[in-house]
């Protein structure tokens, strides 16, 4: 039986990193789910750690819609039916308010989004 080095090497390398990632003490990675509709972010206010890495999974359900929350770095466009994942660490403690970027009609205005970062 002929021995296929390249497995081998990928195999060695994925051991070696299992175990890095094991003996380090890497933050888990919260996963929060964020869904636009017309006209609210659901939820519409959420609560994070500072310095805790995240990442927000912003989804559209009718129409395109944005979010942008300056303060965090966060800028992005969803359109129907698809989402956006946006890795973030806040780095920051307070309360930032985000709006929808993205006229998405009458109620357009009052589409926010309230994040707490606390300590």
């Amino acid at each position: 039986m002929r021995k296929k080095p390249g497995i081998v090497a990928i195999a060695a390398g994925a051991l070696a990193l299992t175990l890095t990632m094991v003996g380090s003490e890497a933050k888990p990675v919260e996963h929060i789910e964020i869904s636009a509709s017309r006209f609210s972010f659901e939820p519409h206010e959420i609560t994070v750690k500072k310095g805790d890495p995240m990442i927000l999974s912003v989804r559209s359900t009718d129409v395109t819609h944005g979010l942008v929350i300056e303060e965090l770095g966060i800028r992005t466009e969803v359109k129907k039916g698809e989402s956006e994942d946006l890795p973030i660490t806040p780095e920051t403690a307070g309360t930032f308010e985000g709006k929808c970027a993205h006229f998405c009609g009458k109620g357009h205005g009052s589409m926010t989004l309230v994040v707490h970062v606390v300590e």
